[in-house]
Formats: structure tokens, sequence, C-alpha cells
């Protein structure tokens, strides 16, 4: 084989086994017939035999390129296929997404972005791991995760970080009179037992200020991880507590009734990525359409 075969030559070569003439296959091909005999000219020195015997004024193929067409039919079948996917690609359809998430969102906010977001895009796949904020840094810096969604987040060099402000509120069961109230203070809670987030939290450092710069006691209940999991704990009925909104209105269905929280007490959303690691587009796309889904939450001191 004295030089490379190219695409073209090989679609030349179909198209005339196809139709049996030199004229049909240009039709197909939308090129002039010297351009396709010019094709199979330079097709046959590359592959060293002859391509095609003429009979009854048709071109018919010779054993060699019968035994070569599955071969051939392969090759171009492939080629369609990069072509549809890089399309994709292009369109932001297809692709994979690796994110790492708070264990909460997990099952909370998250699953209802990801469902929309897959909903037109048949081949987009992800991976959604969720940890602590420890384990996401960790993996945002080894660059082993695309997109990463964390609280208490300080910066780092190797990360970019974009902190989004989400409205808390106060969480109580379905029929509680605080539902009476349009907002809830630590006044207004101070006899109900608090379900709470880990004292070493960020969140929980801020909720018992609030407490203490109302002089009431914070009523400290049970300590839990996750704003979920507090909520699970509300709709039980063992407590109250203040949490993420985004959190809550996975509940509101489910027993759970919730009043904005006053003083003001956002919980900061840290959506971060690698900054030497390239995004994919359809990766740029997802982030900036969950971004999209916090507006209706963000904070308004």
């Amino acid at each position: 084989m004295s030089q490379t075969l190219r695409i073209r030559q090989l679609e030349a070569l179909m198209a005339v086994t196809v139709n049996g003439s030199v004229t049909a296959a240009a039709s197909d091909l939308g090129v002039s017939q010297p351009a396709v005999s010019r094709l199979l000219s330079d097709l046959e020195k590359s592959l060293g035999f002859q391509l095609f015997d003429r009979r009854e004024g048709r071109l018919v193929p010779t054993q060699e390129v019968r035994y070569l067409q599955p071969s051939v039919e392969r090759v171009l079948e492939l080629m369609r296929q990069i072509s549809d996917v890089s399309q994709d690609i292009t369109q932001r359809k297809a692709g994979h997404i690796r994110v790492a998430c708070l264990p909460g969102f997990a099952t909370s906010h998250l699953p209802d972005v990801v469902a929309g977001f897959l909903s037109d895009r048949p081949g987009v796949t992800m991976t959604i791991e969720p940890d602590r904020p420890e384990r996401i840094l960790e993996w945002m810096i080894g660059e082993q995760y695309d997109f990463g969604i964390t609280d208490g987040f300080n910066g780092h060099p190797a990360v970019e970080s974009t902190h989004i402000d989400i409205r808390t509120v106060c969480v109580f069961p379905a029929g509680h009179a605080l539902e009476d109230l349009s907002t809830v203070t630590p006044a207004d809670i101070a006899d109900q037992k608090i379900i709470h987030t880990r004292r070493d939290s960020d969140f929980f450092a801020r909720l018992s200020r609030a407490f203490q710069n109302s002089n009431v006691e914070l009523n400290s209940h049970i300590e839990v991880r996750q704003f979920t999991a507090a909520c699970e704990l509300v709709v039980k009925g063992v407590g109250v507590s203040v949490v993420s909104e985004l959190d809550a209105v996975q509940y509101q269905n489910r027993g759970l009734s919730y009043r904005s929280f006053r003083p003001f007490l956002p919980h900061t959303l840290s959506l971060v990525r690698p900054v030497l690691k390239q995004p994919s587009l359809v990766t740029l796309e997802f982030i900036e359409q969950f971004s999209d889904s916090l507006g209706p939450f963000i904070a308004d001191p």
C-alpha cells in the first residue's frame, strides 16, 4: 500500500459498488464524475489491485473488493458514529459529567436539576458522589471531579469557586403553632427542642450567635451533619430546626411546614471546580443550569 487511504476514497468505492456506475455515485456523493474517477484511481494505486470489472454497461466489484467490503462498511459506519457523537458534543448533548456534592444534596435539590438537564440529552451520563466538604476539596484539587457543591469553602489556588447565599427557614411539624407566624425568631422557639448541625460547623456557630444576640438559650436536642437529616427528624415530631430552604421545600408535602427565619442567617453554598482542568461544554452548561436553579432561593438581606 503506497499511501494512506482516505475516507472519501472509501465512500466513492461503496457508492459505485451500490450504484454500478460512476455517474450515479457522483450524484449520491454530490461531486463531479471526474472527482469520483480520480478517487477510485488513487484508491486502486494505494490498494494495488483492480476495483471493478465492466459487465453489460455496469461496474461490478472484483472479488478483492467483495472481500474488503465488510471492513469498509464498518469503517464508514464508525466514521458516521464519530460524526454524530461530535455533533452531540458540540450541541452539548453528549459527554460525561462527574459531580461531587454534600450528602444532603444527593437526595434533595440535585436530583430534580439532573433529571431536567438529562431529559433532552440522551447521550450525557453522570457520576454523582456525595461526601463531606473536606473530601470534595481534595477531589477538586486532584482534578478527579468536574464540579462540586459544598459549603464552608475558604478558598484554594487550585479551585475556582462561586459563593451563593441561600435563605434559611425554621422547619417544624405541620399543624405546629409556629404556622401562625410569618417569620420565626430565636425568641419564638426558645421553648422548643432544637435539631441543629454539628457544633464545629460554621452554620452552627452563626446560629448560636443569633440566639446569644437575642438573649435566648439554644435548647440543643439533636446534632446532625445534614439539613436533610434534620428535616427527617422534624417530620417525626422530634423537634424544630433552622435549615436551608433548598432542603425544606423537599419535605413540605411530607408533614413539614416552615417559615422564614430572622435574623438574617444564610447558608452559603460554594460551587467549585478545578482551575486547571478544562471543563467540557456540557459541564459548563450543567453548572449554569444548576446555578440558575438556585435563583428562587437566594437570600436577600
